[in-house]
């Protein structure tokens, strides 16, 4: 347990005891009492028959979130002769803590980084444990967020020669690079941007529609929905690459951005997490710096390498879509495959002319981005094809 938690719950306890008047009790993760307050001063706490007692008929009970560390606050009920309502002391608890921020969390970046490093890597599980420690943190997680993750490694270590070659402080290259991003985006509201180490940054960056506008295109999956996870994508991938020619303009080093999808729900971010650190280490191995990599651009290395079998099957659906309306281009492809990308033979088992198949491929290509006829693309789309029936059945 940290000094600052320890702190808090006996602020904690002395404001909520007076402010509610009965007795108020908090522990730590491990159930042991580490602050105490009994309205009626007369009155000696005995922590043994706290712990004996029935707690669910005598004691309200709430989370106590301070950063990564939980406890519990228990609060008598009936001390003035009338039951507490749940809301309103849930209500006074986070007023307490959100007040004691300031004074209490002088390192609020490095508390804010823990945060954001919790939920990405999937450390919070619970959507209310992590909106209630981004609310004391002031920050909004409600708006829709999609990842967008920055390699500074070489910014981090070329910032902290020349800030001190003899003693670098790596917070405050840190909180530069932090704040050159969230000015790039003139919104600190809508960008949410953390340290995860490792000379790694990842923006938080509000999807949908109106704040990607300075980067909308004219994408057949831009819209004001978002009830895909590949909608909106290509202005991520715009808005990603925007912010790599800035940071490099900046530092004048190489850099590298992984772009993740949107996910839904808060705990959505740990997917747009991994779809962002999955493409940003595959893109680097093959492609190498200053670039901005995202799945659906990784060709025939996201199939092999991609671990998560439902990124892949997304990933074969989502290359596949712009077909979904068009099954004789679908079944062109699969004799086209089972003839060896034969043109002759292709087109005797279709019983078409061979200048009729041209034209089936070079609208497959126009609709996919995708070429059936050159090796790389073609093995993109036989993968899609097969995760396709393989998602069917």
């Amino acid at each position: 347990m940290s000094k600052t938690f320890e702190h808090v719950a006996h602020v904690v306890a002395k404001q909520l005891s007076s402010l509610l008047q009965t007795a108020v009790f908090i522990s730590d993760s491990n159930q042991n009492v580490v602050a105490s307050r009994q309205f009626h001063q007369h009155h000696r706490f005995d922590g043994k028959s706290y712990c004996d007692q029935t707690l669910s008929d005598r004691y309200l009970s709430l989370p106590l979130y301070v950063h990564d560390q939980v406890g519990e606050v228990r609060i008598e009920q009936g001390g003035d002769g009338e039951m507490l309502s749940p809301k309103h002391a849930r209500a006074f608890l986070d007023l307490l803590v959100s007040q004691l921020a300031d004074a209490t969390f002088p390192q609020q970046q490095v508390y804010k980084n823990q945060v954001i490093s919790n939920l990405l890597k999937g450390r919070i599980t619970e959507e209310g444990i992590a909106l209630q420690q981004a609310n004391l943190l002031g920050i909004d997680l409600t708006p829709p967020r999609a990842v967008i993750l920055v390699d500074a490694t070489d910014v981090m270590l070329s910032m902290s020669r020349a800030i001190d070659e003899a003693n670098p402080n790596q917070q405050r290259c840190s909180q530069a690079i932090i704040n050159s991003i969230v000015t790039f985006f003139n919104l600190p509201d809508e960008t949410i941007c953390a340290d995860l180490g490792g000379g790694q940054f990842a923006v938080l960056k509000a999807s949908d529609s109106k704040n990607l506008s300075p980067w909308a295109g004219h994408d057949t999956t831009h819209g004001d929905s978002l009830g895909c996870s590949w909608t909106n994508l290509e202005a991520l991938k715009r808005a990603g690459d925007a912010l790599l020619m800035r940071l490099r303009e900046e530092t004048g080093t190489t850099l590298s951005v992984g772009i993740g999808r949107y996910h839904p729900g808060l705990l959505g971010l740990a997917r747009s997490y991994q779809d962002a650190q999955v493409a940003l280490r595959l893109g680097r191995q093959f492609d190498g710096q200053n670039r901005v990599y995202c799945l659906d651009d990784l060709g025939i290395a996201a199939f092999a390498c991609v671990a998560d079998e439902r990124t892949k099957v997304d990933l074969a659906l989502h290359l596949l879509s712009p077909l979904d309306n068009e099954p004789e281009l679908i079944n062109t492809l699969k004799v086209f495959f089972s003839e060896n990308c034969a043109p002759i033979t292709t087109a005797k088992r279709l019983c078409i002319h061979r200048n009729t198949l041209t034209y089936r491929l070079e609208k497959i290509t126009s609709l996919t981005g995708l070429d059936p006829r050159r090796f790389d693309e073609a093995v993109q789309i036989r993968l899609a094809l097969l995760l396709q029936e393989f998602q069917g059945i």
